[in-house]
């Protein structure tokens, strides 16, 4: 045993500082190795994974909504030289080969596309999907309760598996849109709004009631947030009037909590509460993402599932090359809803994805017509079966990583590792897309890009989840493949990644959008 002398503390203490500043160094060489790639000074094949460390973290603490994480994505691609295009608008003649743009809808689900510079109609679309939607508690329409000794509580519904018990005493915040309407011309316009400290709580009930908090309570009547105190009932004055609903009578204000609609007309300097038409909120765990570890090697954040795999493929669609010679369409899907099912209009199993890559190339071809005077320049299903043709889908979902302290649920061989790599995710029902030549592809991917592979498939007496693949694959016809960033704790408020996974799936996936057309000619031969 080590005897802790007052020479070896001190010792000890420096060796720490030490190590502790030279871990600080490195951070901030590799945070201005991002800086410098986004100015084009340092090619991304020489980033290293801890350089995405930080950036992650700062984009999961700052944009808790799906709302907030599509406008995140909108600025970073604006920034980077994309133009938006609208879907209501006319594409004809306003994409070109070397183009680079973008579209949203709902302003919760977002594609961002680059075409190749010797693009020619018929060409494949390398493309990865994947989704930023998380479990969450959303407010109801009427979000106003009655008080109940003297607590302030919020009416909130779940979306997906959210108000489990992991949600139990933990630290939450408000954010998502609201809709705003102009009083002098009608106009409406939606405004992002996000309180920067915890005001919501789901309190639990001390053991001593013998009631258990662990998978036995009502989500309706057991699970309402706190968010504020009311004694005024137990001091009521003579003098006092009680005041009226704010936005008046009728108005969506009076059916929140006032204060609650206060501090958000506050946070969007709004003035007249009547303006506010309506609005998406939803509350999230406010802790910000952090490293932790012996050595920072974990992550831990909420919403990880997808907001990890997500960042990551959109960031390598901004690092991606665009050399003279690249002949494919580029592009990286984020969609809502995956959690509830994606059936919505702006979930993958929408027109979304399919309807964009057809109208770029209708756009594209009629463009080429004016250069190409070949029937095979001519929009219609027969180029577009020729596109669906040769493109690939990487589908991207966070997969189930390891697990210490329930080893039976991990299966030898198809059990991934953090800050290691990705892993192709296989199912026998299909619940994944992933298949032999999908798996020889992306493996040969790897080996040009430098980077690993890891292997995930549930255990035959286990419940497998679900993919944005499938659906897309089937709409499309396109070869496809299921790939995950590993996470512990999935479906928890709060989960850990490893500190090197956003580094280590951005690579991946910036090898895919550089590679794949290399890859797939080889495939032709």
């Amino acid at each position: 045993m080590t005897r802790h002398t007052p020479e070896f503390i001190r010792t000890r203490e420096s060796n720490l500082s030490l190590r502790s500043v030279a871990m600080e160094q490195a951070m901030l060489v590799a945070r201005q190795a991002v800086i410098d790639a986004y100015s084009n000074k340092v090619d991304a094949k020489d980033l290293k994974p801890e350089a995405f460390t930080k950036p992650y973290c700062e984009f999961m603490t700052e944009n808790p909504t799906v709302f907030h994480a599509t406008a995140y994505f909108k600025e970073k691609l604006l920034k980077s030289g994309y133009t938006e295009l609208s879907h209501r608008d006319n594409w004809a003649g306003k994409l070109q080969p070397g183009g680079k743009y973008f579209v949203t809808r709902n302003g919760s689900s977002i594609i961002g596309f680059a075409v190749g510079k010797a693009y020619k109609p018929g060409n494949g679309v390398a493309m990865i999907a994947g989704h930023i939607d998380a479990l969450t508690a959303r407010l109801k329409p009427t979000s106003n309760k009655p008080g109940n000794n003297g607590y302030i509580q919020l009416g909130v519904a779940q979306y997906a598996g959210a108000l489990n018990e992991t949600w139990w005493d933990r630290d939450l915040s408000i954010g998502g849109r609201v809709i705003v309407q102009d009083p002098h011309t009608g106009k409406t316009t939606v405004k992002l709004a996000k309180l920067d400290w915890p005001i919501a709580r789901i309190p639990t009930l001390a053991p001593h009631f013998g009631i258990g908090m662990m998978g036995h309570n009502n989500r309706e009547t057991e699970t309402v947030p706190i968010i504020g105190l009311d004694n005024s009932d137990l001091y009521p004055s003579a003098n006092s009037t009680p005041e009226g609903p704010l936005g008046g009578a009728g108005s969506f204000a009076s059916t929140q909590p006032p204060k609650l609609v206060k501090l958000i007309a506050g946070e969007l300097g709004i003035k007249d509460y009547s303006t506010i038409l309506n609005w998406e909120l939803e509350l999230f765990d406010s802790q910000p993402a952090t490293v932790g570890g012996m050595d920072k090697e974990f992550i831990f954040a909420g919403r990880i599932d997808d907001k990890l795999c997500s960042w990551a493929a959109f960031m390598a669609l901004l690092h991606a090359k665009h050399d003279d010679t690249d002949g494919v369409i580029k592009l990286v899907a984020l969609f809502d809803d995956e959690e509830i099912g994606s059936l919505l209009r702006q979930g993958a199993r929408g027109n979304f994805l399919p309807l964009t890559i057809e109208r770029a190339v209708e756009s594209l071809s009629g463009n080429a017509s004016k250069t190409y005077d070949t029937p095979s320049t001519t929009f219609g299903p027969g180029i577009m079966g020729q596109t669906y043709a040769n493109s690939f889908l990487v589908s991207s979902d966070v997969t189930h990583a390891a697990h210490p302290n329930f080893t039976q649920t991990n299966l030898a061989g198809h059990s991934p590792r953090l800050n290691v790599g990705p892993a192709l995710c296989v199912d026998a029902s299909a619940h994944m897309t992933t298949d032999s030549v999908s798996i020889a592809i992306l493996d040969r991917i790897a080996q040009l890009s430098g980077t690993v592979n890891q292997r995930h498939m549930i255990r035959n007496d286990s419940r497998s989840g679900g993919t944005v693949g499938p659906m897309l694959s089937a709409a499309m016809g396109v070869k496809a493949a299921d790939v995950g960033i590993p996470q512990l704790s999935m479906h928890s408020i709060r989960a850990t990644t490893g500190s090197l996974d956003p580094g280590l799936g951005m690579k991946f996936y910036k090898g895919f959008l550089d590679n794949w057309e290399k890859v797939d000619s080889e495939w032709r031969a």
